[in-house]
């Protein structure tokens, strides 16, 4: 999102608008990051007649969605997708957060299913340590790899 021009809100109040060092520090993240998330359309803010950035105070919320997803493993660009579907200028409500988090939970499902299968096969790969086993249930199960020479041939395991 481009940055919006918008005239100032002077005083406090609810609709008072923040400074990025007041988001940066209601929502404990870096200014350098506020910054970064608004290049890449996270977030937006405007600039006063000061050429000074403002944030609405719904930006503390996308905020929490954004380090939400981030701490579950969400790439930037999913994040920035399921943001793109709110209404600007809303804060994100509850029914919001469900329908978001709705769009994560197959990849979220699909990664614990992983993880839980290399917590159950790790025991057997303890002690190998060479990767080009002809049967390391991990990297190269039924040594599939042996049909292309010997040695190593993948960094992630294949599907």
């Amino acid at each position: 999102m481009a940055m919006k021009q918008r005239a100032g809100t002077v005083g406090g109040g609810l609709g008072r608008e923040l400074s990025v060092g007041e988001v940066a520090e209601r929502s404990g993240v870096a200014v350098s990051a506020l910054h970064f998330y608004e290049s890449k359309g996270l977030i937006s803010s405007w600039r006063t007649g000061g050429n000074q950035r403002r944030y609405a105070r719904d930006v503390l919320r996308r905020l929490g969605i954004i380090k939400v997803a981030q701490n579950t493993g969400i790439p930037l660009a999913e994040i920035k997708a399921a943001l793109d579907t709110l209404p600007d200028g809303r804060t994100p409500n509850k029914k919001d957060w469900a329908r978001l988090s709705a769009r994560w939970r197959e990849d979220l499902d699909a990664r614990i299913a992983q993880l839980t299968r290399l917590r159950d096969r790790l025991e057997g790969c303890i002690g190998c340590g060479c990767l080009s086993m002809e049967n390391c249930p991990l990297r190269n199960p039924g040594d599939q790899a042996g049909e292309h020479g010997s040695g190593p041939r993948y960094l992630e395991p294949q599907s």
